[in-house]
């Protein structure tokens, strides 16, 4: 998923990729545990900074879990035109099955901000989805 102005001078995309952590889970308690990739690239042509995430959680039942806060795993990440920044983390259902999705909130260098979206995955379990 890809955000942008009219002359792609702000645009951020994002990859996201989840696995299931079987090691970590406890299936008889109903506690999932999903650890997702992110893979965060500036395709634009000014240098840019992820200040901020909001991320959706929702599960098969339709609970859904809010996480706001500033930068990724303790960072917020300066991207010049052309890199990347890679992390994981994780996050942990009640539910077999559930979807994330989100937004990052960006700064320029120039001062402008915007809102770079995080396309909807599934978290699920080898078995349950094909």
């Amino acid at each position: 998923m890809q955000s942008e102005d009219e002359n792609n001078k702000y645009c951020v995309q994002v990859a996201p990729r989840a696995m299931y952590v079987a090691e970590q889970s406890d299936e008889e308690s109903n506690r999932y545990v999903f650890a997702y990739h992110i893979t965060i690239t500036n395709t634009g042509n000014v240098t840019v900074q992820l200040v901020s995430r909001h991320w959706v959680i929702r599960d098969m039942e339709d609970k859904v879990q809010e996480v706001r806060g500033l930068g990724v795993i303790g960072e917020q990440p300066v991207l010049e035109p052309g890199q990347s920044f890679e992390y994981m983390s994780g996050a942990t259902l009640e539910t077999p099955v559930g979807t994330m999705h989100g937004s990052y909130q960006m700064r320029a260098v120039d001062g402008t901000e915007f809102e770079t979206p995080i396309p909807e995955f599934v978290l699920s379990i080898p078995r349950i989805l094909h």
